[in-house]
């Protein structure tokens, strides 16, 4: 046996082959032979087919039940819509541009909407095709159900999809590292390289593209978007405490509180890590709370001791105030996720602001926020309408006999650049002519007997779902293309050439498909995800000035600009997330990840998701008026640091690179004792966002996935400016 022969994507293809081939060939079977029922056996045949094979639910198996039993009713739903408007092409035409986009528009709410959408979309274009026959509904719906059910059961007993580690779990045992290692900082360890690698090489084992797609909290309700908040915190907490290891630590007694607070931190991520496990209750977070706040005053109380007023032992502190606000955000991120709290007290609102709104609310503003031409979801929604409503239309002009498969052919053939369109459409093109030929020779040997056809389907059905998924299009287009006639052959007597129309149909759908991709956004995710980083890092650059403005300006100027840095930081938040969206799609269609040479993308999200951080943070710490000199470095700093993330945004080849003028140590003493930690913390902060700047030409990154504000109101205020927000 061939290494590598049962691989686990094989053994999964070949269980899911298993499951789906009892449930669609048994009501199948039932409806044709027992029941004498052939409008039924269709719809039982292809129900399991369409939610089981063409729609890559993703998940376990009790999860994969779950969602068809969710989604049996919007089936139910699109097949009496397409049943009644098959009365004319016009009117199938028109249902098939609403509903193919609506329906694949809904991909925005999650990776288990997003999964079921081809299967939804087969149901009406299995419907509204010729004969128009509106007395059958009653039937297609029997065999819809009694397909949905057997899948289901089939899901739940036949060879069940293991589940797989869930987020929350997999942040619980980040938590534990995270406490573990907040313990040894307080401890005085330091120096520790291999131990700061392994912190972060955890983090990124939370990232999405790490995680199986089932267990991504990427929904738009307030558990995955509070799951996903945490996760992002929780790596922000890692790579923090990374770099605590990479330097010696001062010892517990040069600064006890410093240590205090880190003990606090490593209870808090413990008791937040219980509680995602539930073994413990949903903790509060007034202890942190209080802990920071008397952290954040002892810091500016003026003190005669020199080592306590050391650059060194300044930054020490702003690196532990870092780290316990990230912890603080991971806690309640956490209560709002699983124990469904509506407000946060003590925290900043705007940063949770998921946390007050209903799910409905929730679910409305994902998709008004993705309303717009710079977004994927978008693109690929009307993308799939336009294709398959000019499917529809030839088909109906040209009267296919089985026009249907036309559009099956788009369903699942398009992709979302010209170049994977073209390359799949060519190997399907000559799967389906082998296909032919091979069902053609079966339907000419067998001629009328049933028996032969019925014989083969079966394994023919377990083979082609099989091996289809894993082996690509030529075979899955191959194989289905002896599937269907067998199945056809028992319904209503069939020649060779049902094979013939079979290739016509399936090229007819490839050459539609193929004129989509070169039409409608032909590059893909590639060229939007390029704009759409640009964009984010222009809005970063725009966000760090206003914020630094607010800290270290004259009051009086302070108001003068109004309310233009919240402005900036809910744009920024958008951008942010078309940005993510786009650079999902980048990764599916085959694009680079970090290291793979080229701009690193990750780096220009995390560079947003850092300078988000701390705009939501640094206002907050006390602070009082800077000198003169702390402005004007404070100032040139700035621009050298935004002038550097304008340059960013056009990707040069070999990056960008930047060092921010270092803060002057008789800087930090000539200011006040209160004023000391604050420009510290800017340092620390804007030295932070040119270190994750200098890698977007190329190198490593952690990966941002937080959950950013997508409300409607705020696309209609910037619509003019970015029409990007998601």
């Amino acid at each position: 046996m061939p290494q590598g022969f049962f691989s686990p994507a094989r053994v999964r293809a070949a269980r899911q082959a298993a499951r789906v081939t009892a449930a669609s060939l048994t009501g199948f079977y039932t409806a044709l032979y027992a029941l004498d029922q052939p409008v039924v056996a269709v719809y039982a045949l292809f129900t399991p087919i369409a939610l089981g094979v063409l729609s890559p639910v993703p998940g376990s198996g009790r999860q994969r039940a779950r969602t068809v039993l969710l989604v049996l009713p919007v089936a139910v739903a699109l097949t009496a819509l397409g049943t009644t408007l098959a009365v004319t092409t016009a009117s199938a035409v028109a249902g098939m541009l609403v509903i193919g986009f609506t329906v694949s528009f809904a991909a925005a709410y999650g990776p288990a909407p997003a999964g079921v959408v081809p299967g939804l979309l087969l149901f009406y274009v299995l419907a509204c095709f010729p004969p128009y026959a509106p007395q059958t509904l009653p039937e297609r719906l029997y065999g819809l159900l009694a397909g949905g059910v057997l899948l289901i059961v089939c899901e739940r007993v036949l060879l069940p999809a293991p589940s797989s580690p869930s987020y929350r779990a997999r942040i619980a045992s980040a938590l534990d590292l995270a406490a573990e290692a907040a313990v040894s900082v307080a401890q005085g360890h330091g120096g520790d390289r291999e131990r700061a690698r392994h912190l972060r090489d955890e983090g990124r084992a939370l990232r999405f593209s790490q995680v199986p797609p089932a267990s991504r909290p990427t929904g738009a309700g307030r558990t995955a978007r509070g799951l996903a908040h945490a996760g992002s915190a929780t790596r922000r907490v890692l790579d923090q405490l990374a770099r605590m290891f990479e330097k010696p630590a001062p010892q517990p007694g040069d600064d006890p509180h410093c240590a205090t607070l880190l003990r606090e931190v490593a209870a808090a991520c413990a008791a937040t890590a219980g509680a995602l496990r539930g073994t413990r209750a949903v903790p509060g977070q007034e202890m942190l709370e209080e802990e920071v706040a008397d952290f954040v005053a002892v810091r500016g109380r003026p003190s005669e001791d020199r080592a306590e007023a050391s650059p060194r032992l300044l930054r020490h502190r702003t690196d532990v105030l870092t780290v316990a606000a990230s912890a603080l955000t991971v806690q309640t991120a956490a209560t709002v996720a699983i124990g469904g709290r509506r407000s946060s007290p003590g925290m900043p609102h705007d940063q949770f602001w998921y946390a007050g709104p209903s799910t409905p609310r929730l679910l409305t503003l994902r998709l008004t926020g993705n309303l717009t031409l710079r977004s994927v979801l978008f693109q690929n929604a009307v993308r799939t309408a336009l294709g398959l409503g000019a499917a529809r239309l030839v088909a109906g002009t040209l009267d296919l006999s089985h026009g249907f498969w036309v559009l099956l052919a788009v369903l699942t053939l398009g992709r979302t650049t010209a170049g994977a369109t073209w390359s799949t459409v060519r190997s399907a093109a000559i799967g389906t002519l082998l296909g032919a030929l091979a069902a053609g020779a079966l339907l000419f040997g067998a001629g009328g007997a049933t028996v032969v056809y019925a014989v083969v389907l079966v394994p023919a059905t377990f083979v082609a779902f099989a091996v289809g998924p894993i082996a690509g299009p030529a075979w899955a287009q191959g194989l289905f293309t002896l599937v269907v006639s067998a199945a056809f052959s028992q319904l209503t007597p069939a020649t060779w050439r049902l094979a013939e129309v079979r290739l016509l149909d399936v090229l007819t759908g490839c050459t539609i498909g193929l004129l989509c991709g070169v039409l409608a956004w032909p590059a893909g995710a590639r060229a939007e995800l390029r704009r759409s980083a640009a964009e984010l890092l222009r809005a970063v650059a725009r966000l760090v000035a206003l914020t630094i403005a607010d800290l270290v300006d004259a009051p009086d100027d302070a108001h003068a600009r109004g309310d233009t840095t919240e402005e900036a930081l809910r744009l920024a938040r958008h951008r942010l997330r078309i940005a993510e969206g786009a650079y999902a799609q980048y990764r599916t269609e085959g694009g680079r990840g970090p290291g793979g040479g080229g701009p690193d993308w990750l780096a220009a999200l995390n560079c947003g998701s850092h300078a988000m951080a701390g705009a939501h943070w640094l206002p907050r710490l006390d602070h009082g008026p800077a000198p003169p000199d702390a402005v004007r470095w404070a100032r040139e700093s700035v621009a050298w640091l935004t002038t550097a993330l304008e340059r960013a945004a056009t990707f040069p080849p070999g990056g960008v690179h930047v060092r921010t003028p270092p803060l002057p140590t008789e800087v930090i003493s000539n200011a006040p004792p209160l004023v000391r930690p604050s420009l510290v913390d800017i340092d620390g902060w804007l030295r932070n966002l040119a270190a994750v700047l200098a890698t977007v030409g190329g190198g490593d990154a952690d990966e941002p996935w937080p959950p950013v504000r997508d409300d409607g109101r705020d696309t209609r205020r910037t619509q003019g400016r970015s029409r990007d927000l998601r």
